[in-house]
């Protein structure tokens, strides 16, 4: 019932505070100080969002250092967190994750498109305007994580990218439930 609800509506304290959740997983896998958020809209917390992880990634990128610790904290942080969305919304088929995954994607300006073969398509995505094609690599391990826990076990992944020059972003998600 939930699930059916937040596919047409989401309040903005509901919207804001899963954003905020949002925001301290990345703090955490990116091992940073969390911006201070009291007091800002929903809509300018997802600017400040965007920014923030953009320059975080930005910083790991430059440091020379591998990537894949800071990749498997963000993974992981965000595969919890939509392990207790699936809870939340007691998901329990793979129609139902997809379903949440599309509604969650709308709220925070990502068109999130899925055929019935498993192909994704983003034809429009708020973050493509913030970040470059090597930082949208690493941050979507935020939403390599999402999609499994979401979905008890799947796997979203990229294959064309916005940020790296395409039409739209393109991909697939199989697997979970």
């Amino acid at each position: 019932m939930l699930l059916k609800i937040i596919q047409f509506y989401m309040p903005e304290f509901i919207k804001k505070k899963k954003l905020n959740e949002l925001f301290r997983l990345t703090a955490d896998a990116f091992q940073s100080e969390l911006p201070e958020l009291q007091g800002f809209s929903f809509a300018a917390c997802l600017t400040k969002y965007a920014l923030f992880t953009k320059e975080q990634a930005e910083r790991y990128v430059q440091s020379g250092c591998p990537l894949e610790e800071v990749k498997h904290r963000l993974y992981q942080n965000s595969w919890i967190f939509g392990q207790k969305l699936r809870k939340s919304l007691q998901i329990g088929t793979w129609e139902e994750a997809v379903t949440a995954l599309k509604a969650i994607y709308k709220v925070i300006g990502i068109d999130f498109q899925y055929d019935r073969q498993g192909e994704i398509i983003i034809k429009q995505c708020f973050f493509s305007k913030y970040y470059s094609g090597e930082v949208c690599s690493l941050v979507s391990s935020l939403d390599e994580g999402l999609a499994a826990g979401l979905s008890g076990g799947g796997r979203l992944c990229f294959y064309q990218r916005i940020t790296e020059g395409g039409s739209c972003c393109k991909g697939y998600f199989s697997g979970g439930l």
